[in-house]
């Protein structure tokens, strides 16, 4: 959701005040300054407008207040003590009578000060809806290991209304919850327009239905021509632009699902790039711990594997300049010997492959600078030292002092700069974002934990407890991010 009117009004750095009362919770979707006497037309709905009454009299202020109402701006900020001293008791009459929210804007503050404030809010909501999206397409790729059903429920949840599965002829395959299968029967008319092939009269991939309190998007699973099955979701609330996301991945995997591979090769293949965090269908899952292997080489990778009986055991994934593969942990010594080049091995690991991919590449790029056919991540500078640690406490440790920054999302803030030892440009340009916007962060990580990230003894322990989740290998490793060793302790 945009920020608040009332959020905005309340950065103490703007010193806006209300004059027509409390703030409702209108959200601002953008600012816009304006001194035309008629903006409408170049607004949307949803601004706040800011303005310095330069063409506003007496008599034209309660029309000027109906328009903006009339496009349904989210208020109006008036600046004084530039054009006037004061704001001008005619518009304030007419706000009060029309239900427009009045700001007035001191003049020390800068319109361009709070169109910043404003974007800086919207590109945090962006941010945090495209993670909160990642995260939830991961926990969907994880979800499809265990079939279609274990995924419908997971999208369920995590739209926290309602999913359902349904075959090709419109039989219901899952629902989650089960009393979501009895809406099967209302559905049978749109998915008889989602049958039609595109440009026949009907919608190509998705039709969606409002009620008062029942919003339903149904989509078709497949690749062209006749629809596979079909996917329906319902909330109580409109989705979000992120949560359309989250139903465009589960299509995306349960059309994977549905669509056969042609070779073995492509099986495999499909299954490791979806283990790998990559776009791919898997119909089932290696049992027990596994390596991920990082080498040189593209389809001669796969061509070493098929050639020896234990390469059979293992899954593959070209990935443009080098491969990984999945070995079962037993296996990685015979399998990393079939290999040519330089090759980097993982930690063992179970379930989310994602970090283990990390390891093993950061492990083959230091194996090419060191010449090494083989090398271990266990074996980079500092990751031994982690080795040395009970894995039962220290695993409590890293969950206990990670704990506050998971629930605010702020794990791959403190991830980059602990990476960058501390200089806030280097891990600002590794978030890919505004160092202003690290600058806030950190201060927030700071508060969380009740200390100072600048302080290296609380950056070493920061970066204990980044490596420590790594190898256990619980998801939240961040593909770029250095943990090659401790932070610099001088």
């Amino acid at each position: 959701m945009p920020p608040t009117l009332a959020t905005v009004a309340a950065l103490p750095q703007l010193g806006l005040r209300s004059l027509t009362g409390p703030l409702p919770d209108a959200p601002v979707v953008w600012v816009a300054v304006s001194e035309l006497e008629d903006p409408t037309p170049f607004l949307e709905g949803g601004e706040l407008v800011l303005t310095t009454g330069m063409r506003l009299t007496p008599a034209n202020a309660a029309a000027y207040v109906s328009r903006l109402v009339g496009r349904g701006v989210a208020g109006l900020g008036f600046a004084v003590g530039v054009i006037h001293e004061d704001v001008p008791a005619e518009l304030l009459a007419a706000a009060r009578g029309q239900g427009l929210v009045l700001l007035e804007v001191p003049r020390p503050t800068p319109f361009i000060a709070i169109g910043k404030a404003v974007s800086r809010m919207l590109a945090a909501e962006w941010y945090e809806d495209v993670t909160r999206a990642f995260q939830a397409q991961r926990e969907l790729t994880r979800a499809a290991l265990a079939g279609p059903g274990a995924l419908v429920t997971r999208l369920a949840r995590l739209l926290g209304g309602w999913a359902l599965l349904l075959d090709a002829s419109g039989a219901v395959q899952h629902a989650e919850p089960a009393g979501a299968g009895g809406r099967a029967d209302a559905l049978a008319p749109e998915l008889a327009r989602l049958r039609r092939r595109p440009g026949r009269g009907g919608p190509a991939a998705s039709v969606a239905l409002a009620g008062p309190d029942d919003h339903i998007a149904v989509q078709r699973i497949g690749l062209g021509g006749r629809p596979r099955g079909f996917l329906a979701v319902g909330t109580d609330t409109p989705l979000p632009p992120a949560a359309h996301t989250i139903v465009g991945a589960a299509v995306a995997l349960l059309t994977l699902q549905s669509e056969t591979p042609r070779t073995g090769r492509e099986l495999r293949a499909s299954l490791a790039a979806l283990l790998l965090g990559r776009p791919g269908e898997a119909p089932s899952a290696p049992r027990g711990p596994v390596r991920v292997l990082a080498c040189t080489g593209g389809t001669a990778v796969l061509d070493a594997l098929e050639s020896d009986p234990a390469g059979a055991r293992c899954l593959a994934l070209p990935l443009g300049g080098h491969s990984a593969v999945i070995v079962p942990a037993e296996l990685s010594g015979t399998v990393a010997a079939l290999l040519t080049g330089p090759v980097g091995v993982s930690d063992p690991a179970s379930g989310d492959l994602a970090a283990a991919l990390r390891q093993a590449e950061e492990a083959l790029a230091a194996a090419g600078r060191a010449k090494r056919d083989v090398l271990h991540y266990s074996e980079l500078p500092g990751q031994g030292v982690l080795g040395l640690l009970e894995p039962g406490l220290a695993h409590a440790f890293a969950d206990t002092l990670l704990a506050p920054l998971r629930q605010e999302g702020l794990v791959e803030t403190a991830r980059a700069y602990v990476a960058a030892n501390g200089q806030g440009e280097a891990a600002a340009r590794a978030l890919g974002v505004h160092r202003h916007t690290l600058r806030t962060r950190m201060r927030k990580v700071a508060g969380l934990l009740g200390r100072d990230p600048d302080d290296p003894a609380v950056r070493a322990e920061l970066w204990f407890a980044l490596a420590i989740t790594s190898k256990q290998g619980d998801g939240i490793g961040h593909r770029g991010d250095s943990q090659s060793g401790p932070p610099g302790l001088a």
